[in-house]
């Protein structure tokens, strides 16, 4: 099994995520990867299955959030459709009182084809959840929609909608720059180091200078004044960011720590009973394999553990 783990972990991340666009491995793993391990990433298939995931986790102390699966929707009627899936999911989430928001992919409301059809779906949405008293985060996808998610964002606060978030990607070369453009609006933040693949003029390659770029951003946002939810799932850096917040003054109120369903759970449980404010990224859907494909990519724990599944099945 050791040869076996080396070996995976010598995998290239970008064949992973290559792979993602396999039509026939994607029919493969759609068929049997549910049953025989996706499941440990994904919260089942539908929002009963979700809600189900999402009631343990608050009962265990964990605050999460939900994703429909999906990206790239190729029509304004598609889109419009994923809009009306979203305000049931923000429905039966406060019909549960669950402590749980939503986080969405704008290109899953139109962004890939029309930026104001996109602004206009996700304005919807968050006026849905605010009405609800709830929150919604904007995720950040490849580097094409980073520009037109900002602009979606900083139009959705000027709108006068402070129940909205998004996310910034450590790896590209760009985001100092945008952290600076963003910060005059108290935002709150996701930090992540970033998870699709681009060439080297656009993003860091090296995980080293991925991780020291990380730092200087939740260092940065958190002075700055935004809030910051650290999503990482590197002891080192978690350490290195509570033990930065505690000299600087800042409270826990001011971050949380975000991570993954079904990553380092036991990492989890540990930071909750330390006192930590602890959410679990928990998606659900039928389009869930290029999600898993990003996560097999982003550790090759994850990949081991996958096929291991496989194996066994």
């Amino acid at each position: 099994m050791t040869g076996a783990r080396t070996a995976l972990s010598a995998l290239p991340r970008a064949a992973i995520l290559r792979a993602a666009d396999s039509p026939l491995l994607q029919r493969l793993v759609r068929r049997y990867g549910m049953r025989l391990g996706a499941a440990r990433f994904v919260a089942g298939e539908t929002l009963d299955e979700c809600i189900r995931v999402l009631r343990e986790l608050d009962e265990a102390g964990f605050h999460s959030n939900t994703t429909l699966l999906g990206e790239a929707i190729p029509d304004a009627e598609a889109a419009t459709e994923v809009v009306a899936e979203y305000e049931a999911v923000l429905d039966r989430i406060a019909a549960e009182r669950v402590r749980a928001n939503v986080a969405l992919k704008l290109t899953h409301l139109g962004l890939s084809f029309d930026e104001e059809i996109a602004y206009t779906n996700v304005e919807r949405l968050v006026a849905h959840a605010g009405r609800l008293g709830s929150f919604i985060r904007i995720d950040m996808e490849q580097s094409a929609h980073v520009e037109g998610t900002l602009r979606i964002y900083e139009r959705l606060r000027a709108a006068g909608h402070e129940n909205v978030g998004t996310v910034l990607q450590s790896y590209l070369h760009r985001t100092p720059a945008d952290l600076e453009r963003l910060l005059p609006l108290r935002p709150n933040l996701r930090i992540v180091k970033g998870a699709y693949l681009e060439p080297a003029e656009i993003a860091l390659p090296d995980k080293r200078d991925v991780d020291v770029a990380y730092v200087r951003l939740v260092q940065r946002a958190l002075r700055g004044g935004a809030y910051v939810a650290v999503a990482t799932h590197d002891e080192r850096i978690i350490r290195h960011v509570r033990a930065f917040a505690e000299r600087e003054g800042i409270g826990g109120d001011r971050f949380e720590l975000q991570m993954l369903y079904g990553v380092r759970p036991a990492l989890q449980r540990e930071l909750v009973r330390e006192g930590c404010k602890v959410l679990v990224a928990t998606p659900f859907g039928p389009d869930w394999y290029p999600y898993l494909m990003r996560r097999l990519a982003e550790r090759p724990a994850n990949l081991a553990f996958f096929l291991r599944s496989l194996v066994r099945g």
